[in-house]
């Protein structure tokens, strides 16, 4: 697979997780009139089967943040704390395949000028 190839599913992938993320925060903000952070954290611990999956949801973000914060040093990607924002703003679904896509430009761009 090509780094064009990469890049179009990366991006692809960074607009389904807006889509099929916000459809239902929107849903809950209708629902609550707003929306209320404690309120949100609360639905996502409603049983047990929910609890593990914000649970688990949460580990992977704090390890997904962890490696692409070392990775963008690594190729010195500027603005990494954008992502870092955007994952807590927009969603991990989103902010993920989109640093996927800017690593592989920045792979891309290494490669072509060596």
């Amino acid at each position: 697979m090509t780094s064009k190839t990469r890049q179009w599913v990366y991006g692809i992938f960074a607009g389904l997780g807006v889509v099929v993320t916000w459809y239902f925060n929107l849903e809950f903000m209708s629902q609550h009139e707003g929306f209320s952070l404690g309120a949100f954290i609360a639905a996502t611990h409603v049983n047990a089967a929910a609890t593990s999956i914000a649970n688990d949801l949460m580990v992977v973000v704090l390890v997904s943040l962890f490696w692409s914060f070392l990775e963008a040093r690594r190729l010195d990607m500027r603005h990494w704390w954008f992502f870092l924002v955007f994952t807590f703003v927009i969603a991990i679904a989103f902010t993920y395949p989109l640093f996927l896509l800017m690593r592989e430009r920045a792979l891309s761009k290494q490669g072509a000028s060596a």
